[in-house]
Parts: structure tokens; C-alpha cells; sequence
């Protein structure tokens, strides 16, 4: 059976839970490989309503096995507070298995987000405070603190001493705060011990004697490939891989593994925070693909910006990703609109690029040249099959499909977990 990495195709929110549902029962495992509680994701079962952070959504699914691998950063409080929501609303989390060599995000971490991120000024970021660049720093600077020192009071003692001389100084002397104690630190992390380790596993070990065993394991990014630290709109990016090699280096698996790639993407784009986006409207047609397309965060509740679909970024994620499949999200919310834009290529300074620029400066100058189709005016929200939808809707699926470099496989047309269109099996 498979190895299935699931991704963003855009800046994140293109609504993965949905094709993480439809995969459903034939999965064994679902993943979490890279980010930490800084994105969240709405999944709807029935009437109810769940939002995750940190948890893989995989852990809605009975009988599948949800893993936090080595590449998260785990902030424990808000770990428990999520599994404590799911078990008050009947969900078994029992399954649920913690990487050892997953990095924690401690107290300092989040007050260094926090404090740091005002100090820019008119240069922030838009991070979400929760300490999740911080972390991954320590983590490269090799003073980070790991799951598996929770359970060695020297140990751990030991790793916060060492990261609180630096950070200490940061704080009092740049920043003007109090110093944060290595007790204070070291009491917090410990209160969490007991409860998580019956948790704790070598999770690298048990995907792999999974897939020895013929599982089907899907591989669930966090953020999105052009929030990617390496490969999206840096420094407007998160800390961590957030494109199908993440999953390697995220979860300890071979690339060799690997069956399938699969990137989610909207029938239009968002992001939220700060960086390019050369499709942003600021007009009553972005005020309708939010209020339609309930565009707020999850984590933060921030109204998310918006614009047309952006044919070149698809492009370069199915590049970047190695994608075979496409699943488009939300073809529902364009429904009632007269005309679609969708940007096939940019303008820089009077240059025409068919391809994302490879300088920041280009695309922070970049404009869409926009090619238009018909739109619709039917309800797409109770059709299970692509011919069923209208001729205009298809139209536009298999346009956008013939300019994003790889096949669309499934069409989600409505926010329940059953409306979605399957073109392609995506597990077979």
C-alpha cells in the first residue's frame, strides 16, 4: 500500500482536512511532518465542527493511528488542550504517537515571538506568536530542547540553563522584560511528563515497519510550499519544510517511499500575514470570496487576504513538489459570478514572466495578466459527479488543470466532508 504526502499548493488554508476526508477509512496512519500549532485547519463532520492545530486530522478518523513526527514542534500545553477538547466530545485520541525527537516550545519561546516581532516594526512577518521560529531556531542552533529530555530532569535542567544564558540577556537588555528562571521553565515541562509518556514513540520506526507491512500512510504538511523556508516568498514564510521533502526529513521515511504527492489548492488564492501576492484584490470582489469562502483564520481569526487564482504559483508547486495530483477546494464559493479572472502569467516592469520570478524584488513588483472565463450560477453543493457540474464549472476545472502542471483529481464543491467530485482514485 502507499506512502502519500499531502500539501498545500498556495499559502496555506486550501483546506487539506478535505482531502485527508476523502481518503478516510483506506488510510492507517496520518502524519503531521513539519510546523507546530501556528495553522489550523476546520474539519466538518456532519453538524459538528472541529478545529485542529496541532493534532493530525487524521485523529477524527476512527481506527487510523495519528502521529506528531520528529520534524513538529510541540507545544505540550496546547497539545493536551486539544486532546482534552476531542476526549470532553468523544473522540479516542489513544492512538496518538509523540516523535521522541520532536522539538518543545517552551515559555521563552513564545515571549521571544511575541517581543521580537513588534521590535520589526513595519518589517513584521505576521507570525502567529506561538513561538514556532524561535523553536526551529534553537533547534539548528542546537540548544533546543526535544520531547525525550522530559523524561531526564538533569538533561533537561542542563538544556534550559544553557538556552536561558542567551536568551535572558536578549530579554532584559534588548527587549526590556523580566528574565525568565530555568525552575519556572523546567517545573512547567516536567507537570507534562507522565501524561505524555505512554505517547512517545520512535515514530521513524513505527511508519516504516508499517509500510514493511503493506499500511497505507499519508504524510499531512503543515502550512503550505510557498510558506516554505526554503522554497516559498521568503522571509514571509514559516520556519519549517512545508513541501513533500519536508516529509522525509520530517518523519524519518526514505524518499523512496513515496507513491503518491498530492497538493491541495483553491479555486482562488489566500494568505494571511504579510509578503507578495500578486492576484490580492482590495475591491468588493475580494469581500466576496472572504465573506463567501468564510476566509478567517483558524488559529487566529484573522480575516485572510484574498485573490484570483494564480496559475503560475500551481505551476511551481507541482515543480517544486514533484505533484501527481491536484485536489481544487471551494469551487463552490466562485458560484454566482459573472466572470473568473485567473492569472496566467505576470508582469514585471513591462516584462512578461510565464513563471514565478526567481527574484523577491520581481515578484514583490509583479502585477497578474488575468485571462477571463464564464462563470455559473447553478448550486454545485449537491453534485458528486464532474459531469454533473455545470458546463461553465467545467470548463474552468479543466482549464486550470491544462496550466497547473498536474491532474485535478478531485473538486471539493461544498464545506461538508461528502462534497467532493472524484475524477481519479487517489490512493490506487
Amino acid at each position: 500500500m502507499p506512502a502519500i504526502v499531502l500539501i498545500g499548493a498556495q499559502w496555506g488554508d486550501e483546506g487539506k482536512g478535505k482531502a485527508t476526508d476523502l481518503l478516510g477509512s483506506r488510510v492507517d496512519y496520518v502524519v503531521k511532518f513539519n510546523g507546530g500549532n501556528n495553522a489550523g485547519h476546520t474539519v466538518v463532520i456532519g453538524d459538528e465542527k472541529y478545529a485542529l492545530h496541532l493534532l493530525p486530522s487524521g485523529i477524527l478518523t476512527p481506527g487510523v493511528t495519528p502521529i506528531i513526527a520528529n520534524g513538529v514542534v510541540v507545544d505540550i500545553e496546547v497539545l493536551f488542550e486539544e486532546l482534552d477538547a476531542l476526549i470532553e466530545r468523544g473522540v479516542d485520541v489513544s492512538k496518538l504517537r509523540v516523535s521522541a525527537n520532536a522539538h518543545v516550545i517552551t515559555h521563552y519561546h513564545r515571549t521571544l515571538d511575541k517581543v521580537t516581532e513588534r521590535f520589526l516594526g513595519k518589517r513584521q512577518i505576521g507570525t502567529t506568536g506561538r513561538g514556532i521560529g524561535p523553536t526551529y531556531a534553537d533547534k539548528i542552533n542546537r540548544v533546543g530542547i526535544r520531547i525525550q529530555d522530559l523524561f531526564d530532569e538533569n538533561i533537561l535542567r542542563q538544556k534550559v540553563e544553557g538556552a536561558l544564558l542567551q536568551k535572558n540577556n536578549m530579554l532584559v537588555k534588548m527587549y526590556n522584560r523580566r528574565a525568565i528562571t530555568v525552575d519556572e521553565v523546567v517545573d512547567d515541562l516536567l507537570s507534562y511528563a507522565e501524561r505524555l509518556r505512554p505517547m512517545v514513540a520512535d515514530t521513524a520506526l513505527v511508519l516504516h515497519q508499517a509500510l514493511d507491512a503493506g499500511k497505507t500512510v499519508l504524510f499531512e504538511g503543515g502550512q503550505a510550499t510557498m510558506l516554505d523556508v526554503d522554497h516559498g516568498t521568503y522571509p514571509f514564510v514559516t520556519s519549517s519544510n512545508a513541501t513533500s521533502g519536508g516529509a522525509v526529513t520530517g518523519s524519518g521515511i526514505g524518499p523512496n517511499r513515496i507513491d503518491r504527492i498530492i497538493a491541495v489548492v483553491k479555486a482562488y488564492t489566500t494568505r494571511v500575514g504579510a509578503g507578495p501576492f500578486p492576484t490580492e484584490l482590495f475591491d468588493e470582489s475580494g469581500d466576496f470570496l472572504r465573506n463567501t469562502g468564510f476566509e478567517f483564520g483558524t488559529t487566529t481569526g484573522r480575516p485572510r487576504r484574498t485573490g484570483w487564482y494564480d496559475a503560475p504559483i500551481a505551476r511551481y508547486t507541482a515543480r517544486i513538489n514533484g505533484v501527481t495530483d491536484f485536489v481544487l477546494t471551494k469551487l463552490d464559493v466562485l458560484t454566482g459570478l459573472e466572470r473568473i479572472p485567473v492569472c496566467v502569467a505576470y508582469d514585471v516592469d513591462g516584462v512578461r514572466h510565464d513563471e514565478v520570478p526567481v527574484s523577491q524584488s520581481d515578484f514583490h513588483h509583479a502585477t497578474a495578466i488575468y485571462e477571463e472565463f464564464p462563470g455559473w450560477s447553478e448550486d454545485i453543493t449537491g453534485v458528486r459527479s464532474f459531469d454533473e457540474l455545470p458546463q461553465n464549472a467545467q470548463d474552468y476545472v479543466l482549464a486550470l488543470e491544462g496550466m497547473s502542471g498536474a491532474r485535478v483529481s478531485a473538486i471539493g464543491v461544498g464545506p461538508g466532508r461528502d462534497a467532493i467530485v472524484v475524477r481519479h482514485d487517489l490512493v490506487a
